[in-house]
This record gives structure tokens, C-alpha cells and sequence, in this order.
């Protein structure tokens, strides 16, 4: 009987190891995606209209969210205009 509650008490701490580290993988791919659209912003945003500064203001303060929505909106209408 212990070993069956030792068996399982080492598969629960397995399981919380896999937890941990998706939540890890997720947190840094989130830090690398911001930072990508950080840079980005920064570097080929135009100034018209006060554009750069808005966007990393939304970026910096929402975060992954925030890089993703640049990401999926405001970059592709930007190479449209502006080609880069």
C-alpha cells in the first residue's frame, strides 16, 4: 500500500514539473515576443501623428497582449504605408 502512495505522489510531482516548466516556456516566449515588438516599434514606427509613442506605451503596458496586438495589426498596416 505505501508503494502505491509512493508511486503516485511521484507521478503528482511529475506532473506539477511539467506545469512549471510550460508556464516557464510560456512566460519567456511572452518576454521574447515583447521584446521583438519593442524593438520593433522603436526602430521602424513612424513619428506622424505621435504613432511610435502610443504603441510602445500599449506595448509596455499590456505586455505580451499588447506586443501581440502590434504584431498582428498595427505591423502589417505599417509595411503597407510605409514599406518597412
Amino acid at each position: 500500500m505505501e508503494a502505491i502512495g509512493a508511486l503516485l505522489a511521484g507521478g503528482m510531482g511529475c506532473v506539477w514539473c511539467v506545469f512549471v516548466g510550460g508556464a516557464a516556456t510560456i512566460g519567456i516566449a511572452g518576454t521574447v515576443l515583447w521584446i521583438w515588438a519593442l524593438v520593433d516599434c522603436l526602430t521602424k514606427e513612424g513619428d506622424e501623428h505621435n504613432n511610435r509613442l502610443i504603441w510602445t506605451l500599449v506595448i509596455v503596458f499590456t505586455h505580451a497582449i499588447g506586443a501581440i496586438i502590434y504584431l498582428l495589426v498595427r505591423r502589417p498596416q505599417r509595411i503597407k504605408e510605409l514599406g518597412k
